[in-house]
């Protein structure tokens, strides 16, 4: 499988990427900056270019499978117009190229996720994140007006944790904690296996230990 994964350069992105070439996949990584990005395989092809660029968009496209984006603003305090544009050219892009496959990493507190949260994401969230949770809004909104078979993935605080492969997902469960965190590997694993699996097509499904 040939995809493209956005936001490659974050940290999520990164075990996107590894994580995706370890399955056998080949992996496009497009990147804003290279600087904080040193993974080099095979099977890695790194692009830098400006999701706002719908040339540069549709070459990294081209003859792909499946798009994953783990893209999100430089700051949660402050919103960025153009990451939200830059969903609009990759969309676009998608559909001219035909490719329909495409999983995006959210935020639980985003909307009706909200209520599956513990206290801290569910009452503090709206306040210090504000601004965030409404770029995540806007770009859900967007993929969900859009023609893709698309998944949306909402986890809760993201840590640097070990991949345990044992959480909940789903878009009726509850948190059971006060403050919900997950690894940002288990997220990327989640992700990944919505590639060849449609249990969570159409859907916003919440992540959670």
């Amino acid at each position: 499988m040939n995809i493209v994964i956005f936001g490659a350069s974050g940290a999520t992105g990164q075990q996107l990427v590894k994580q995706a070439i370890s399955k056998g996949y080949h992996v496009t990584a497009f990147l804003r900056q290279t600087s904080k990005f040193s993974l080099v395989h095979d099977r890695l092809n790194i692009i830098r270019g400006d999701i706002n660029n719908l040339e540069q968009v549709l070459e990294v496209l081209d003859e792909k499978d499946a798009v994953l984006s783990a893209l999100g603003a430089s700051s949660p305090f402050s919103y960025d117009q153009s990451l939200v544009d830059g969903f609009k050219v990759i969309i676009k892009g998608m559909e001219i190229c035909e490719i329909n496959r495409f999983v995006y990493m959210s935020f639980m507190g985003v909307k009706d996720s909200r209520k599956q949260a513990g206290v801290i994401v569910k009452y503090l969230a709206p306040v210090l994140l504000g601004t965030e949770i409404k770029g995540h809004e806007n770009r859900e909104k967007m993929i969900m007006e859009s023609d893709l078979g698309w998944t949306i993935v909402r986890p809760p605080t993201l840590t640097n944790g070990k991949q345990l492969g044992k959480y909940r997902s789903g878009e009726d469960i509850h948190s059971t904690r006060f403050a919900d965190t997950i690894s940002r590997a288990d997220v990327a694993e989640f992700m990944l296996s919505q590639l060849t699996n449609d249990q969570y097509l159409f859907s916003k499904p919440a992540l959670m230990y």
